[in-house]
């Protein structure tokens, strides 16, 4: 049998336009907020966040239902502030010049293995870089965008609110962790950069609606569902 290949990049929505944002790479930025190092007891606070990425076929889209994964008991969320780069970065220019937009994001996280995976020493991406695994927001282009730096992420679980922080609270800014991929990795048009979250991350079940609302940004909600049911 010939196999399906691929034939379409992963897109996702633009506000107000027909195109979408061919997905190429996602980065995500580990522990950027000081509460969240806390409430893990992972780390020095002192240390520098760092860099896993994710597969772009992780990517699901505002009102997708998200079956429950395999391979864990302990199903997290992490909402987050996601940045579109819509040009070629490899330093020494202005980081936030490459930017094309902003949405909001959610990093799902297999959190036993994550725990698994650190205890041994070995590479996270049991817990992190599965199926189905980075939900994320219509994104809004940047010249649309105002205050973003000092905006304000909330994060819902059926209504109850669990996360909230203010963007000014991360250790690493949005041009701080640009720059910093930027010396580690070539950015490109289509990367998306998930750039950490605060504290507030616990245990989710089929039955639950999430919703990440950012200042200024449109909302991303979804649902997590069984396994026979997606």
């Amino acid at each position: 049998m010939k196999p399906k290949w691929p034939t379409t990049p992963t897109l996702v929505p633009i506000a107000d336009s027909d195109e979408g944002f061919p997905v190429r790479r996602i980065y995500c930025v580990g522990r950027n907020y000081v509460d969240h190092i806390r409430e893990m007891r992972e780390g020095d606070e002192r240390d520098d966040p760092f860099f896993f990425q994710k597969p772009t076929d992780a990517i699901e889209l505002n009102g997708s239902a998200i079956p429950y994964p395999a391979g864990t008991q302990d199903f997290q969320y992490e909402g987050e502030l996601v940045v579109a780069i819509g040009s070629t970065f490899r330093g020494g220019q202005d980081p936030l010049g490459v930017v094309f937009g902003y949405a909001a994001g959610i990093d799902l996280t297999r959190r036993d293995l994550q725990k698994d995976s650190v205890s041994q020493a070995r590479p996270w991406e049991p817990g992190k870089s599965f199926d189905r695994s980075a939900p994320c927001g219509t994104i809004l282009p940047r010249e649309r965008v105002v205050g973003i730096e000092s905006g304000t992420l909330s994060l819902t679980v059926n209504d109850e609110q669990r996360q909230r922080t203010t963007f000014d609270l991360m250790i690493w800014s949005v041009p701080e962790i640009i720059t910093r991929l930027g010396e580690l990795y070539t950015l490109q048009p289509g990367d998306l950069i998930y750039t950490g979250t605060p504290a507030g991350v616990s245990a989710i079940h089929p039955g639950d609606r999430l919703t990440v609302q950012i200042t200024g940004l449109p909302e991303l909600s979804i649902s997590i569902v069984d396994q026979e049911e997606s």
